[in-house]
């Protein structure tokens, strides 16, 4: 069992937002003895609660993935594919705790809003694009084009949209590529990949994350159209008022029992009727769910109950300053201590330095995707402080990632899109949209329209940090074959 390099993982994503948190609590930013001690104790449960919950996606949710996939393939039954496809995005993304957050956040602010729907909308994007996805890999359809297209649409939809939706959107794009997401639908590209050979499928397994991230973004801004024609309003509205851990856990625990048994089902249909594994394979299965089950509750239950209050006071207590302009360099040191942090960010390091034959180390990968995202969150706090429209951040910067797609390696333009959101991870979904909420709230801005985005600000930098790598790559491949 992994759990206590799991463990070791999650403690390097949390400890880096608990220091920080104590540093300012003791400088600029004092929050009390009593949020403090809510704030350390949640940090536990989240620790304890990220650590299970990724032990049991291990055991539980990615070997089913792969099997499911390479299953599906063999089956060679079209309708099978798209059905399964479609039921496998949208129960895993369900229980994302990532989009549960999230939609915990909007709910919070935006009175248009309720959490449920919202998890439905994102999740039938998800399950979706998912299936286009596996199309694409099946029939061999071009990456860049799919993008490309379906990229516009989203513009188009973005443009007509009410504009309360348009960060909304574009945050649920970079949140639903979550840990509990990413590992099963990596899982179930590389099944349906495996049926092919040599470049195909290595260039087939990578792409279906990416293209999976597009759906919230369409859903969300979908539902803005529908809610706005339908006249219902939207506003910045007030946090939401957290209470007590132990009042906050039965919540969360009929939460996520609801939220997971639909995939359990799923499974059970599957083995019986798809993957027939084995009984300790069954067994490990089980086991898997478990412990997600365990570590969802306490994982939320330490979020709503300790981090992301405390979060929204800090940011609130920098935010009412004389000289707020300190959020620009604290988005900063925030943005390179959290990517840094990410344990999902270390294993893509690793996957691109062996794909590239060594030629593109780690520590110029993390080096690239520190100071990006760095950037992307100190620019974010730029527009709490300005109210400058984040268009003008996710349109050149698509547009650039978009343009990089005809001059990139294919394989490296998947994994860019892939990576988008494992650089927004929980700590990002959580701490650090919170800490926006509260600063945009006591500088007097409007937290549906300035603090939102910082999800898809972060989700971006890897499309063109990795696609630039690429190209390096590139040019190193041309050099050394001279």
């Amino acid at each position: 069992m992994n759990i206590v390099v799991k463990l070791k993982e999650t403690c390097i994503s949390v400890v880096p937002i608990m220091a920080i948190v104590l540093l300012l609590n003791f400088t600029i930013a004092p929050v009390g003895a009593g949020n403090l001690a809510r704030f350390l104790v949640g940090s536990l449960l989240v620790i304890i609660g990220f650590t299970l919950f990724q032990v049991g996606a291990d055991l539980g949710i990615s070997p089913i993935g792969q099997k499911v996939g390479a299953s599906l393939t063999a089956k060679r039954s079209l309708p099978l594919l798209i059905g399964s496809a479609f039921a496998i995005g949208f129960f895993i993304t369900v229980a994302e705790p990532d989009v549960q957050v999230l939609a915990t956040q909007v709910a919070g602010v935006n009175p248009a809003v309720t959490k449920l729907p919202f998890v439905m909308m994102i999740a039938f994007g998800v399950g979706f694009f998912i299936v286009l996805g596996l199309l694409r890999s099946v029939f061999n359809i071009s990456y860049r084009w799919l993008l490309i297209i379906f990229y516009g649409i989203v513009f188009v939809c973005a443009w007509i949209t009410d504009p309360a939706f348009v960060a909304i959107g574009f945050d649920a794009g970079g949140a639903t590529t979550g840990p509990m997401t990413v590992p099963f639908i990596i899982a179930l590209g590389v099944g349906v990949a495996s049926s092919k050979g040599g470049a195909a499928n290595r260039d087939s397994s990578f792409g279906l994350t990416g293209m999976a991230s597009i759906g919230p973004i369409l859903s969300v801004l979908l539902l803005g159209i529908f809610l706005s024609s339908s006249g219902s309003g939207t506003g910045a509205g007030s946090h939401v008022e957290y209470t007590g851990f132990l009042s906050v856990m039965p919540d969360m625990a009929k939460e996520m029992l609801s939220s997971l048994l639909p995939m359990a089902a799923m499974f059970i249909i599957f083995q019986y009727t798809l993957i027939h594994m084995p009984p300790y394979q069954v067994r490990r299965m089980i086991l898997g769910l478990i412990y997600t089950f365990v570590g969802l509750v306490l994982f939320m239950t330490g979020v709503q109950g300790g981090f992301m209050p405390v979060g929204g006071i800090i940011g609130g207590a920098i935010g009412s300053l004389s000289l707020n302009w300190i959020l620009i360099p604290i988005g900063l040191v925030l943005g390179a201590v959290v990517v840094c942090a990410e344990p999902a960010v270390w294993v893509l390091n690793g996957q691109i330095e062996e794909i590239s034959g060594g030629h593109i180390r780690k520590r110029f990968m993390m080096v690239s995707l520190s100071a990006g995202v760095a950037v992307s969150i100190a620019l974010s706090m730029l527009r709490i402080l300005t109210g400058v429209s984040l268009w003008y951040f996710i349109i050149p910067g698509y547009a650039l990632a978009l343009v990089l797609t005809f001059f990139t390696p294919k394989l490296f333009t998947a994994i860019a899109f892939d990576s988008g959101g494992v650089a927004s991870g929980p700590m990002t979904s959580t701490f650090i949209l919170s800490f926006m909420l509260g600063a945009s709230k006591a500088s007097g801005g409007n937290p549906v329209l300035d603090a939102f985005g910082v999800i898809a600000m972060v989700a971006m930098t890897p499309l063109i940090t990795i696609q630039i790598l690429g190209l390096v790559f590139s040019m190193k491949e041309k050099q050394y074959g001279k």
